[in-house]
């Protein structure tokens, strides 16, 4: 499986109901758990989840490890995980039933849904699409000072405003629409449009739009647990400490919510990734399949991405398969999906940094070759 982790994301710091017939689940499988733990400890992880996934559903899941280094709270199945930038493929669905609805085009300009508050900034800015926002081709830089931003306004769609006009008033980085450059401020520019076009916040709209028709009822926003307490898998730096706290305020600031602050347990990201799956095969709950096949299919260009995924090649994957990975610096995720094959992996851990990337990368490996041994 050399050569797996392609993509990673750069960070500041199942389908609807399951099919009738659909395989049950089973929590903590001890095959997965045995192929997780080794990894978890070589790599010395908190935690580490992993989960295999069909369009029925979720097919098989296992965590191992503990919800903070140096206790004995043992991580439990129903636990949640801080998904960071794999929220972007969430973020890109909603924007999807946006332009379904007629509501924005792929091509809708910032400066046409938004005149008045870009009527000073460059021609260049203003002409950027929705499409250059959310494949990253935007000429846009990675991310402005987001801590400023959040405190420009009162609540996160007010302070989504304010980072366009700090993005508007910052030099691009290239011409936009020539080249990929990842950039979070991109998807929430992208999301700033369609908030507007709705007149309803993204936190709003993505519970409404996403996580209630799909039943993914632990979904949430921002840091896990509640403070002081070890309820939820505490978040840890690169090095493998434990933060000084815990608790929803401890991740990226809420205005950063579209590019990357969803948490959720493995069995409802499962409910995400499975509709993914199904909306590729024609089955889709949430808008019409040749949505699904253009949210999945990258512009023309060096580096292929696409709408909250990098598409590249694998054999293992019959061809084409999908990639993300999410960190706020804390927690890592990561996700590839194989339509040929009908099967996705999921992988989460409690901390950052490359030794979880290195980690969540090598586990996602044994979770497809235990898929693909029949295990």
């Amino acid at each position: 499986m050399r050569g797996l982790a392609v993509f990673a994301c750069a960070a500041v710091t199942l389908a609807a109901a399951p099919r009738a017939g659909g395989p049950q689940l089973h929590q903590n499988d001890p095959r997965l758990a045995a192929a997780l733990e080794p990894i978890r400890v070589r790599r010395k992880l908190p935690a580490l989840g992993g989960a295999i996934v069909t369009s029925h559903g979720l097919t098989t899941m296992a965590v191992t490890g503990v919800r903070k280094a140096g206790t004995e709270a043992a991580v439990m199945p129903d636990d949640l995980w801080h998904l960071g930038s794999d929220t972007k493929a969430m973020t890109a669905a909603w924007i999807a039933q946006v332009v379904g609805r007629g509501k924005l085009s792929w091509e809708s300009t910032i400066g046409a849904v938004l005149p008045k508050e870009t009527a000073d900034a460059p021609e260049a800015f203003r002409n950027i699409t929705l499409l250059q926002l959310l494949s990253h081709r935007a000429g846009l830089v990675a991310n402005i000072n987001w801590q400023e931003a959040s405190h420009a306004a009162g609540t996160p769609r007010e302070q989504r405003l304010a980072a366009l006009g700090m993005a508007a008033a910052t030099k691009l980085s290239s011409a936009p629409g020539s080249t990929y450059e990842y950039s979070n401020l991109g998807y929430v520019l992208a999301a700033t449009l369609a908030e507007h076009v709705v007149d309803r916040a993204w936190e709003e709209e993505i519970r409404a739009s996403i996580f209630k028709p799909l039943g993914m009822t632990s979904a949430g926003f921002g840091g896990l647990g509640t403070p002081g307490e070890i309820d939820q898998p505490w978040p840890h730096t690169g090095n493998g400490r434990p933060t000084g706290t815990n608790g929803p305020l401890v991740d990226n600031p809420e205005v950063m919510g579209p590019a990357g602050t969803v948490h959720c347990s493995l069995a409802d990201w499962a409910k995400f990734i499975a509709d993914q799956l199904s909306g590729l095969d024609g089955h889709g709950a949430l808008f019409a399949p040749e949505m699904y096949t253009r949210l999945h299919t990258a512009p023309p260009g060096v580096v292929p991405y696409a709408f909250g995924w990098l598409v590249t090649e694998r054999p293992w994957g019959g061809g084409t398969v999908y990639t993300h990975a999410g960190s706020n610096t804390m927690n890592f995720a990561v996700a590839w999906m194989a339509p040929k094959k009908d099967f996705a992996v999921l992988v989460t851990t409690n901390q950052g940094g490359a030794d979880a990337q290195q980690g969540t990368d090598e586990a996602a490996a044994a979770l497809i070759r235990l898929h693909e041994s029949g295990g």
